[in-house]
């Protein structure tokens, strides 16, 4: 497969009254199309952030960006409105994402006339009517407004609005979130049947582990900004080397009766992301942290094949 997008030490840093608060720091990857690299870790570890600055919602602070071959770093707004027809996002709330004065039919509509892509209105809603029927929508909400109807359904709007398009890349911004946990799993699988169909790429963005298992190819944790482990899916799953993915995934709930309570309780207070200095940003919280974690940072180093971890102590900690 060929790879459609890479990013390169992209930084994203936000002035606050008392400093520079590092968003994104220094993250580097690449994606192959038609697959999906979930991204995970708790909230304020700055994913949401990445795909934001991916997309050009939010303009990077340095490093770079390349969408097949081609380096959209900077782009002007010509540039960046072609750039939008092939990477698009699908918001975490599907409720704010959607304006409630529009119907569903014109929600969907509004990138097909943004960019002049039918000749009528006739045009407009048949492809709009062949959208809905893809994602699940009953052709009956197409006259209906967001408040309508359920969350699963305003999901699918979203959905439909981001493929809408023909899009390359998507990103999917905790899609399944704000949903049902049974409604969750009807959006995954539509997600996956669509990738299928389409040859979509995914950025998955998420904080829930088991929905990230279930939908990606390779997994990317992050923490305060910076990219700590990445792995194929069922590998990180199998061998986690880094303390804060180790933590992570023992948190997830095991659905057996009387199972062994495994999980690693974090202790310690979360590092401030302003004005961060040279230092392994896990180490407030982290079992192995020595004085160096405090004085040096930490470079992401392969530990095994196409298996990265960003820790002194790494080779140590797991009996390499």
């Amino acid at each position: 497969m060929a790879e459609i997008l890479r990013v390169e030490e992209l930084t994203k840093y936000f002035n606050t009254k008392n400093g520079l608060l590092h968003a994104v720091d220094g993250v580097t990857f690449s994606v192959e199309e038609g697959k999906t690299l979930g991204i995970v870790g708790e909230s304020g570890c700055g994913k949401s952030t990445l795909g934001r600055v991916i997309l050009h919602l939010h303009e990077r602070t340095s490093g770079k960006i390349l969408f097949n071959g081609e380096d959209i770093s900077e782009v002007n707004a010509q540039k960046l409105h072609a750039l939008r027809k092939d990477m698009q996002i699908i918001f975490q709330d599907p409720y704010a994402s959607l304006n409630p004065r529009m119907t569903v039919g014109n929600i969907i509509a509004e990138p097909l006339k943004n960019y002049k892509l039918t000749k009528s209105k006739e045009e407009s809603e048949k492809k709009v009517r062949e959208m809905m029927d893809i994602v699940g929508l009953a052709d009956r909400t197409y006259n209906l407004y967001p408040h309508e109807l359920d969350g699963g359904r305003r999901q699918r709007i979203g959905i439909a609005r981001a493929l809408i398009l023909d899009p390359k890349l998507v990103v999917c911004d905790e899609p399944v979130s704000a949903l049902d946990v049974s409604i969750q799993a009807q959006v995954l699988n539509l997600l996956m049947e669509l990738q299928k169909d389409r040859g979509l790429t995914y950025l998955f963005i998420t904080h829930n582990l088991s929905v990230v298992k279930h939908i990606s190819d390779d997994i990317t944790v992050m923490y305060l900004g910076q990219m700590v482990e990445k792995a194929e899916s069922n590998e990180i799953f199998r061998h986690q080397y880094h303390p804060y993915t180790k933590a992570l995934i023992s948190a997830i709930p095991v659905p057996k009766y009387n199972a062994p309570d495994n999980q690693i309780i974090l202790k310690g207070e979360i590092t401030s992301p302003i004005n961060v200095g040279k230092s392994c940003r896990f180490a407030a919280r982290c079992p192995y942290a020595k004085e160096n974690c405090f004085n040096t940072e930490p470079v992401l180093e392969e530990v095994t094949k196409d298996h990265f971890v960003k820790c002194h102590y790494v080779k140590e900690i797991n009996g390499f």
